[in-house]
């Protein structure tokens, strides 16, 4: 292979913003036609889930945390993604492409709901961990 090839070809960084925008795109475009009547109900759910989820300011496993913190934005989110669209009638996705790109330019809406859930679920569990730990010091 000489250079000319290899400077032609995207390098990975360059191909992972690509598909970062590629999903922020779709989750936009998603946020917008899950409330068409067109949409099947399963898909419906399936969609906010995904949707909520990714529009969270808090994840679910914070990203301080080495390898699984970056999971749920690597793997979770883009999958939950892909499988929302497939369940989506394909007019539908059409329809609204052009208005998810013109309202992505307003920018990311934060879910505060899902992100208090999951500040909620972590409390919850820092506790169940005291109680834990206290039962085993008691004994």
């Amino acid at each position: 292979m000489d250079s000319s090839a290899k400077e032609t070809k995207p390098s990975w960084l360059t191909r992972l913003k690509t598909m970062a925008k590629k999903l922020k795109a779709n989750l936009m475009m998603m946020y917008l036609a899950y409330r068409d009547p067109r949409v099947p109900w399963f898909a419906k759910v399936f969609a906010i889930c995904v949707v909520a989820y990714a529009f969270s300011p808090v994840d679910l496993i914070p990203d301080f945390i080495p390898v699984l913190g970056y999971l749920d934005d690597l793997i979770l989110v883009p999958l939950g993604v892909y499988i929302a669209l497939r369940l989506f009638p394909k007019d539908v996705l059409e329809e609204y492409r052009a208005k998810a790109e013109e309202r992505r330019k307003l920018g990311k809406p934060k879910n505060w709901i899902t992100g208090a859930l999951f500040v909620a679920v972590w409390i919850a569990l820092a506790v169940w961990c005291g109680w834990y730990v206290y039962g085993l010091l008691d004994d």
